[in-house]
């Protein structure tokens, strides 16, 4: 017998194995090990007739329906799920009985690990389990109630964004004015970006993190010396290889204006550029970096997790590439950054589309950019380094992304790689993406950096991911419209016949709260194993 059957989706809690006869159990979810405190991706266990076992599980929080596996006692060889395809769909395909699919093997000794095998053992019984995730009672639908519960979860992520974006008067606070932390313009040492940074101290040492601040000075073109803000990062360190990092990070400075004026394209017709609050840039992944650095601090692991806020991202990404040039390589050069995850504009996209909303310039295709038209918006999941366009050059980040979304995240149906195989260089995102139906989540490596994670793949050789959505198809992008109400339109799909119908701020919330759970999955299992770059 398994206890209980239907599960919190979203939380660590307990699910007892009861043997009545001798078994071994496969649980294909993340395990909070008791002894060691750590997470490990699954794990097999073997009863004797009359044993029990109770293991700390995470439901898959945006899953409804989950198996767990039973075999023969002391069996190592399991089949498993593909990597797009939900443990929901195997079951109901009947995977545990063909077992003709992907397998794993258990490896005695080294804490029991699981690793990849082309021996499934054939096939097993399996044990359906159901997954409700629940919904905070403070808030109803259309406020985000459908994503407001779990370890992480989008309302939380929203609540970091309303009070960064807030632009209600504040004729106390002498940096910019408002209640929340407006123009971030890194650089010059601005008074706004030393008194947001002063916030963001604040919270990471709340969580209980080590806070290390980096301050450096930029020249520029002309040989004017500035002085950039900071560099901001939390450190939990690991209790193995702690010289081993896993970075999170998105930049919190905004696009400073181009002349003293920030004029509303909406009011002039004509985007200028430069924003004072920079909700979507970036703003937003600014959130998600504070919501996953506040849940996972509390957790015991294997190697250092960092949580960053770079400076000067707009205009070169000089923070993260100061940061990694010197303060890794030269301060630090017994580290490995094994991994980094990068937030940067992410949030306007799926769930939301349909069409530009406020009659706005419609978001039509751009054969050479990303891919997007009048109607999908598509999440973007991007990863690397890669310097072919045509062929997949990290397979096993690949296979991990694809393996996190189509089950934990719950997006079996609308995620998909691009390659560009067959396609010209500079047009074969948009090509891929409409040969393919135009799915709403796309995972691709890309030749190009525009962002952040450009510093870990070039000064680190780091594995990266990152998470984005429209660009250059948002009309408010380095715009002073670049606000978290102005979020909130784009998103929502009431009456506009794409989609399910919701509120901006129910659907905003959905998309961060995916985003947000995918990064967090990503440091569990980068902990236990982490995916180094596959041209070393």
């Amino acid at each position: 017998a398994i206890t209980p059957q239907v599960m919190t989706a979203g939380v660590f809690q307990g699910v007892t194995i009861t043997a009545e006869q001798d078994l071994s159990a496969f649980v294909p979810y993340l395990i909070k090990d008791d002894a060691t405190g750590y997470v490990v991706n699954s794990t097999v266990v073997d009863l004797r007739a009359g044993e029990q076992v109770q293991l700390s599980m995470l439901a898959p929080p945006r899953a409804d329906t989950g198996v767990i596996l039973l075999g023969s006692y002391g069996r190592d060889n399991w089949p498993i799920r593909d990597a797009n395809e939900s443990w929901a769909t195997w079951y109901a395909e009947d995977g545990h009985k063909t077992a003709d699919g992907g397998a794993i093997e258990r490896i005695p000794g080294e804490n029991q690990s699981l690793n990849a095998s082309m021996d499934t053992g054939g096939s097993v019984a399996a044990y359906p389990l159901s997954f409700v995730r629940g919904t905070a009672p403070a808030y109803s639908s259309d406020e985000g109630g459908r994503h407001s519960t779990g370890l992480v979860n989008g309302r939380t992520t929203y609540n970091y964004l309303h009070h960064l974006t807030d632009e209600t008067p504040d004729p106390l606070d002498l940096a910019d004015g408002a209640v929340g932390y407006l123009n971030r313009w890194a650089g010059q040492a601005n008074t706004a970006y030393e008194d947001a940074a002063v916030y963001l101290i604040d919270e990471l040492e709340s969580y209980g993190l080590t806070v290390v601040t980096q301050r450096y000075e930029f020249t520029d073109v002309f040989g004017n010396q500035n002085p950039e803000s900071y560099n901001i990062c939390g450190f939990r360190y690991g209790n193995e290889v702690p010289n081993e990092w896993m970075v999170f990070g998105a930049h919190f400075d905004v696009a400073p204006p181009a002349n003293l004026l920030l004029a509303d394209p909406h009011v002039t017709g004509v985007r200028t550029y430069g924003t004072g609050v920079g909700a979507y840039d970036n703003s937003a992944g600014t959130s998600m970096v504070l919501t996953v650095a506040q849940a996972m601090s509390g957790f015991d692991t294997r190697r250092t997790m960092v949580f960053c806020f770079w400076s000067g991202e707009e205009g070169g990404k000089r923070g993260s590439d100061y940061w990694t040039d010197y303060y890794v390589k030269e301060d630090n050069p017994d580290v490995m950054v094994t991994n980094y995850i990068n937030l940067d504009m992410a949030g306007v996209n799926w769930p939301g589309g349909g069409g530009a909303p406020h009659g706005d310039p419609a978001t039509t295709v751009d054969p050479d950019g990303y891919p997007k038209d009048e109607e999908v918006w598509p999440m973007r999941v991007y990863l690397g380094p890669s310097l072919d366009h045509d062929v997949i050059n990290q397979p096993a980040m690949v296979g991990l992304t694809l393996w996190i979304g189509a089950d934990a995240i719950g997006v079996e149906q609308q995620q998909s790689i691009l390659v560009g195989e067959g396609f010209a260089e500079d047009t074969w995102k948009v090509d891929d993406w409409l040969d393919r139906g135009r799915p709403e989540i796309v995972i691709y490596e890309d030749v190009t950096a525009r962002s952040d994670h450009a510093s870990f793949q070039t000064n680190l050789d780091t594995v990266t991911i990152g998470f984005g959505g429209l660009v250059d198809g948002y009309w408010c992008y380095h715009q002073t419209c670049d606000t978290r109400e102005e979020m909130e339109i784009w998103m929502d799909t009431t009456g506009k016949g794409y989609g399910e119908e919701h509120s901006g701020v129910s659907n905003l919330i959905d998309s961060l709260d995916i985003i947000t759970w995918w990064a967090a999955y990503s440091f569990f299992h980068l902990d236990e194993k982490p995916v180094l770059n596959a041209y070393l």
